[in-house]
């Protein structure tokens, strides 16, 4: 096993002869809050009707005022969801756009999120615009003045991640939805990626629809996160899933919830386990943790860019970086390279293709140390003299 002079290692259950160096794409569920999952589905097989029924539901509750707290806002304005994917379907579905009208996003965002805007755009005839976002980036103020020179009279709203995939930027949000409040913009933030990552306050953000994940950085089980939407826009949105809390025959006092948090049978256990997420990210002082992790990527972000003969993608600062970093490199064929950094270096690292760049991320979270980081850059020497990688 490699060195691990934090010990966090032991909390989790990754192979330890693994390099594991993606925890961005679907996080890692430590031992303790797996254990709170196992429970749930054991209490769920027990007594499936009261469960589905009753019990859970009340369990759901407590979880969203647990998630609420964490993130900043009213339990009532935050409905669970399988992924952001998912959130922003429901969104794109409903926000009522026409033929003609626009919604302003970047060259820089998730593969499934664009998708998802250019197929309900071809649909209802309203525009999917991609501002390009030039590379690297240099200060905030920049960056939100070139990202509002792509609005016209006929944008209707943002879409913008929080942290972007391919790249691992924190773009500067707060200012991009001030900027569009001013303008009468709605604001939609795709935040994959931020909590248990970096601080997030939906109360001072600013944003009008938010959704993240809470199985990556946040680390509970797989298939949990939130839809965030500002109470003066929920009854906008219908059901992306059709069933019972659609003009339910007894409906609670939100038809948001109603609507959206029960499409029909299926297991909920790994939403209820946020609550434990938060107590162990507590106990083991987590923000201690994330401070050594994102001091990690940094110290290492100059050598990776000297052997890939690369710039950084932004300054090498906690306002554009947290615990992820990219890097663009040259190879014939990402999804290879990928391969044999798995098969024969024992290395897990996402390697992207994003429009014509080709990118990877290295991830870092309590398990990660120096060691990891010299097997990656060991492995990307071999291949380099290979000539796998240019």
């Amino acid at each position: 096993m490699k060195n691990d002079s934090s010990g966090l290692r032991s909390l989790f259950q990754l192979d330890p002869a693994l390099t594991y160096l993606n925890f961005g794409s679907f996080g890692a569920c430590p031992l303790e809050i797996f254990d709170t999952y196992i429970g749930y589905e054991r209490e769920l097989e027990r007594s499936p009707v009261k469960f589905i029924t009753s019990t859970g539901p009340q369990y759901l509750e407590m979880s969203r005022k647990a998630l609420g707290a964490y993130i900043g806002c009213n339990a009532g304005d935050v409905v669970f969801v399988a992924n952001p994917t998912f959130a922003i379907n429901i969104i794109a579905r409903g926000l009522g756009l026409k033929r003609g009208d626009e919604v302003l996003s970047t060259n820089l965002e998730y593969g499934a999120m664009d998708r998802t805007w250019n197929f309900y755009g071809k649909e209802s005839g309203f525009k999917y615009v991609q501002q390009p976002v030039d590379l690297p980036v240099t200060t905030s103020e920049k960056f939100v003045q070139d990202f509002f020179k792509g609005i016209t009279t006929n944008t209707r709203a943002i879409f913008i991640s929080h942290i972007t995939s391919s790249t691992a930027l924190i773009l500067p949000v707060k200012e991009i939805c001030m900027e569009a409040k001013k303008r009468g913009l709605i604001t939609i933030v795709d935040g994959a990626h931020v909590p248990g990552h970096i601080p997030l306050d939906l109360n001072t953000l600013g944003a009008d629809i938010y959704t993240g994940a809470c199985h990556k950085w946040m680390m509970t089980p797989k298939g949990s996160s939130f839809l965030y939407v500002t109470k003066e826009m929920q009854e906008q949105f219908d059901p992306l899933v059709i069933s019972w809390g659609y003009e339910s025959d007894t409906p609670s006092s939100s038809r948001f919830l109603d609507y959206h948090q029960f499409n029909g049978t299926r297991d909920f256990s790994a939403f209820l386990t946020i609550p434990a997420s938060i107590a162990f990210m507590q106990k083991y002082n987590w923000n201690k943790v994330s401070l050594s992790c994102r001091r990690l990527v940094k110290e290492n972000v100059s050598r990776f860019n000297a052997l890939l003969d690369a710039v950084s993608l932004c300054p090498v600062t906690d306002e554009w970086l947290g615990q992820m970093c990219s890097f663009q490199l040259k190879c014939k064929d990402p999804a290879e390279l990928h391969t044999i950094l798995f098969e024969k270096y024992n290395v897990e690292i996402p390697v992207m293709r994003h429009r014509d760049q080709i990118y990877i991320r290295y991830s870092i979270n309590a398990f990660n140390s120096q060691d990891d980081l010299d097997i990656l850059f060991n492995a990307l020497s071999e291949l380099k003299k290979k000539g796998k990688i240019s």
